[in-house]
């Protein structure tokens, strides 16, 4: 059943990001990108390499992490806390429930999520200026990073979880297979902050900073953020806290990536340790970005 899922997932995303890339990235950069990639690979693999050893140690630590978090010199259960604050909203949001609003949040919360993390990378990609992209996926590293620091410190259950008598599980109710994905990638005690709503931030906010790039794509991250942000709490999987905590790491993620993005490179490391060679001339591949005669009108590094 697992692999059913993933293949049903993996084909609801492909064409999302197909049409998308047809709507928002554009035939020129295609064209560009095809000559460019390996110079484009060759600037994001470090921090796409750190990236996806972030990710294999999250999805380890992720399953011990909450056990760790019992040892009794480092127990702090925030669930009661988080209870106390915001009470029943939970109940109440779930109380205007239909089966178009279920069927919709819960497209978002699994989907929409999937689709809006993968197609930012394929459009930065497409960018000659790569740091757009090394932005995004350093960003994903430091969600996952600060993310899971919280998981192994701070317990805190879910209202589905805390009140299961009371908050429906409308997700399972619309999509009951995806219980097997679920239950691969999360803990019932991994919900302080809402990384589904942190990653999602992450590509609103970043999206805001490439707006003149991509005007129609921001409109659209921006609905999408907001929609998966409103659908973990419509689902009775997050908190109200646990959505605003999510956003806070958003932003302090997105703010270090662009501190440290450029200030650490390693490609500009390897070329300043590379024997100089005397210039004797330029050829024409040599020439800077803004040299460039294919597309004189361009504004790709607009805020970069």
């Amino acid at each position: 059943m697992l692999v059913q899922v993933l293949v049903q997932l993996a084909v609801v995303v492909t064409v999302m990001t197909c049409v998308s890339i047809g709507l928002f990235v554009g035939r020129y950069r295609l064209r560009e990108t095809l000559t460019e990639w390996r110079s484009r690979v060759r600037a994001i693999t470090p921090i796409a390499a750190f990236l996806a050893a972030v990710l294999l140690f999250n999805s380890v630590a992720r399953q011990y992490g909450p056990d760790f978090s019992w040892l009794r010199f480092v127990e702090w259960n925030i669930t009661w806390a988080i209870y106390d604050i915001e009470g029943q909203f939970i109940l109440w949001l779930q109380s205007y429930s239909t089966p178009e609003i279920t069927a919709y949040f819960s497209f978002i919360y699994i989907y929409g999520y999937v689709f809006l993390l993968v197609f930012p990378v394929i459009a930065y990609f497409a960018l000659s200026n790569t740091r757009p992209a090394r932005e995004l996926l350093a960003a994903y590293a430091l969600n996952y990073i600060l993310g899971l620091i919280c998981y192994t410190f701070i317990i805190a259950y879910g209202p589905r979880n805390m009140m299961p008598e009371l908050v429906e599980a409308l997700l399972y109710d619309t999509y009951p297979q995806y219980q097997h994905l679920t239950r691969q990638v999360n803990r019932n005690t991994n919900v302080f902050p809402s990384l589904h709503t942190s990653l999602a931030a992450t590509v609103t906010f970043l999206a805001y900073r490439t707006r003149d790039v991509y005007p129609k794509w921001f409109l659209v991250a921006t609905v999408l953020g907001v929609s998966v942000a409103i659908s973990t709490m419509y689902l009775g999987i997050h908190w109200v806290i646990d959505v605003v905590a999510g956003v806070g790491l958003a932003y302090i993620s997105v703010a270090l990536a662009g501190t440290l993005v450029g200030r650490w490179s390693l490609s500009a490391w390897l070329e300043g340790h590379r024997p100089s060679i005397p210039a004797i001339g330029r050829s024409e591949s040599d020439r800077p970005e803004t040299e460039s005669e294919t597309e004189p009108t361009r504004t790709d590094e607009t805020k970069y």
